[in-house]
């Protein structure tokens, strides 16, 4: 009972807080959204968002004029949430660098919300990585491409049991990086379903960090699901220029997004920097700031 009451305490605290002009957006993760009577009188409807897990809902939440965006079902932490909940909000416009957002959520299918932060965007350090100005096609999904250079960040990082590695993470046009690559060890990811393979599932990326040390590329499908690991990239293109010091894993990354309409990520192995390519050419480039190998 106690807690019951502390769990309704809580919240109303965070939408006094949402309420103060200092806030520009009040996020929500949860597929439980608040009750008409815990927002009445508050003035934070035109600046609450909802991050739900049901395409379903979004369109009933917009049917009652609330802004909603869908975020994977997948069991991520909180923490993650709210980090891919920025993401999608992001992609739809609805946030801007310099807002000030208070994002609330909770663990698992329950009603229950239990943590609360605060953002600003543009001024925190571990706020997701932006994407939004690569110019990328309607086919690629800011939340996949975001999750994915995540991923490479981590491999970068921590490497593999103390290890440094270096991978290449090709996303889109699979059917042609397919035709134009070839296996070189055993897939990993054979057999399984695509629900089972999704990069957005953290099982999933945990499963890429560890298959890292596999020779060859990761094939991602745009939607993030995992096709293959330990492929090698049979494709050369002369037209392709890096800068000096970079190696075979690097011109196989920038020769494949010249030959097909893919993007990729590399991880390299010495530094741990991280390149996004486009095009045969380096649009991103991550440095590593705390390196734990």
């Amino acid at each position: 009972m106690a807690e019951a009451r502390f769990d309704r305490e809580f919240v109303r605290a965070a939408l006094a807080l949402a309420a103060r002009g200092e806030v520009d957006r009040f996020l929500v993760v949860s597929d439980h959204p608040l009750q008409p009577h815990e927002i009445r009188g508050r003035p934070i409807k035109r600046k609450l968002v909802y991050a739900v897990t049901r395409d379903a809902l979004v369109s009933q939440l917009a049917s009652r004029k609330y802004q909603a965006v869908a975020i994977p079902p997948y069991d991520y932490s909180r923490v993650e949430k709210i980090k891919v909940a920025l993401v999608a909000c992001q992609s739809e416009g609805l946030l801007k660098d310099g807002d000030t957002i208070l994002a609330l959520a909770g663990g698992g299918p329950e009603r229950n919300l239990d943590t609360l932060v605060r953002i600003r965007l543009g001024d925190e350090d571990d706020e997701p990585i932006r994407v939004d100005s690569l110019d990328l096609g309607p086919e690629f999904s800011s939340q996949v491409v975001e999750n994915l250079l995540h991923v490479a960040m981590e491999i970068g990082a921590q490497g593999y049991e103390g290890h440094p590695t270096g991978t290449i993470l090709v996303m889109g046009d699979s059917t042609a990086v397919m035709e134009q690559s070839r296996q070189l060890t055993l897939n990993p990811f054979a057999g399984m379903s695509e629900a089972e393979r999704n990069c957005m599932d953290p099982p999933i990326r945990d499963a890429i960090k560890t298959f890292a040390v596999l020779d060859g590329a990761f094939v991602i499908r745009e939607d993030g699901v995992v096709l293959s690991a330990g492929r090698y990239l049979q494709v050369f293109s002369k037209d392709v220029k890096l800068p000096i010091g970079l190696g075979a894993r690097h011109s196989a990354a920038a020769a494949v997004t010249r030959a097909t309409k893919a993007v990729a990520v590399t991880v390299s192995q010495t530094t741990g920097t991280v390149r996004f390519f486009k095009g045969g050419e380096i649009a991103l480039e991550l440095h590593q700031t705390a390196r734990r190998i």
